[in-house]
């Protein structure tokens, strides 16, 4: 018999023991079979087992019914493949199966095994399709937003150390926000900066400094949200990422109305806002407080609930974190430097705000212990996780 790690795992549901047994006989063979007897069993299943590539249903069963359970199936494992088995033929539960649990196949009692494994057999297909796709996807993806992020590191490690700290923020906010598709906003975050390489680096300089920009420059700036978005235009399923950076710099937004899509875009753009604006009074001198305090008086620019949650996110926390100044060699993964790390020579060679990472710790190797400028300081999260600690130290 084939191993159960080469079979997909279908999950079948009904109240009626005997066929739970009949499925489970008949289908073995072919698929790893987990049962359930009514629909909140099977969820908790769901919960616990995310590998199900399949579920099939009966359509009626006490407490929830077939519809309903496979809708609630969808949120907890989106790419398991439905599937209705019901003695109920009628068009009305069909039409309501399929708008509620985007349900695959519609199949009536008693159902022949041949066509009930060609069913399954389809669906199990159908699985593989849709979790490949989302890995090649995903892995497309996170190679371009890499090769972005990484020439940014490289042409301008201040934006890109300003980039990772708008990240950081943003991505606090949206999950006390509770903000759906988060990692939208994560990657409109670490590209927000992206623009600045098309900068003179006279005006990058002045920007850094808190310098006064001439018209010119001032026009400059103001485009570098849509030069961003022409950027990334090419990359394909980043249309909610580019939502986000082409409207971010607008004035806070008015969801009501508008199709859940379109509000997330909306309230990620508002979190992006506050985390650059606040960066940017940080960067130029201001406390967190005084950075606060200074986006509370520029009136309806920003949510209020967007601001409760920074300041107690940040600002708060901020009061709590300790500075300490370490060694290069005593730097981990996961620490946080609190001031940018330049060489002796002057060029910064990564800005405040960067989590060091191991990428670090090897670029760091390279260069001689007496041509970084040390100590390093780093923040000690006492609000929150504590930095973690490396296999490796920076030598």
């Amino acid at each position: 018999m084939t191993d159960t790690a080469d079979r997909p795992r279908i999950l079948c549901v009904d109240d009626e023991p005997r066929v739970l047994e009949g499925l489970a006989l008949h289908l073995h063979r072919r698929f790893d079979v987990v049962t359930a007897p009514d629909g909140a069993t099977a969820l908790g299943v769901l919960q616990e087992d995310t590998t199900i590539a399949v579920v099939m249903s009966d359509m009626r069963m006490p407490g929830m019914d077939g519809a309903a359970f496979l809708s609630q199936a969808q949120k907890i494992v989106p790419d398991a493949v439905r599937l209705l088995l019901t003695g109920q033929a009628d068009l009305d539960s069909a039409i309501n199966a399929v708008n509620q649990g985007q349900v695959f196949r519609f199949l009536t009692k008693p159902c022949p095994t041949p066509v009930l494994l060609a069913a399954l057999g389809a669906a199990a297909d159908q699985h593989r399709l849709l979790t490949s796709e989302r890995v090649l996807l995903e892995q497309t993806l996170h190679g371009c937003i890499k090769a972005l992020t990484d020439i940014l590191a490289m042409a301008d490690p201040v934006s890109f150390g300003r980039a990772q700290r708008i990240k950081q923020c943003a991505t606090d906010l949206a999950r006390e926000l509770d903000l759906p598709d988060r990692w939208q906003l994560e990657v409109a975050a670490m590209l927000s900066q992206l623009g600045w390489i098309t900068l003179p680096p006279e005006t990058v300089q002045k920007l850094h400094a808190g310098g006064n920009l001439s018209d010119l420059e001032q026009q400059m700036v103001a485009r570098l949200p849509s030069v961003t978005v022409d950027l990334i235009g090419g990359i394909p399923r980043l249309e909610g990422v580019r939502g986000i950076l082409s409207i971010f710099t607008k004035p806070a937004p008015v969801t009501y109305g508008m199709s859940a899509q379109d509000a997330a875009i909306r309230r990620g753009a508002q979190i992006l806002r506050v985390a650059v604006d606040f960066d940017d009074l940080e960067a130029r001198g201001a406390g967190a407080s005084i950075a606060l305090d200074t986006m509370r008086g520029r009136g309806a620019r920003y949510e209020a609930r967007v601001l409760d949650v920074l300041e107690a996110t940040h600002v708060v926390r901020n009061g709590q974190d300790e500075i300490r100044e370490l060694p290069l060699s005593s730097l981990r993964v996961g620490m946080i430097l609190a001031e940018d790390v330049r060489l002796v020579a002057g060029p910064i060679l990564v800005a405040r705000g960067y989590e060091v990472t191991e990428r670090f710790v090897e670029r760091a190797r390279n260069f001689a212990g007496d041509s970084i400028i040390q100590p390093v300081r780093v923040v000690i999260r006492h609000a929150g996780a504590t930095p973690a600690v490396a296999a490796s130290p920076v030598r």
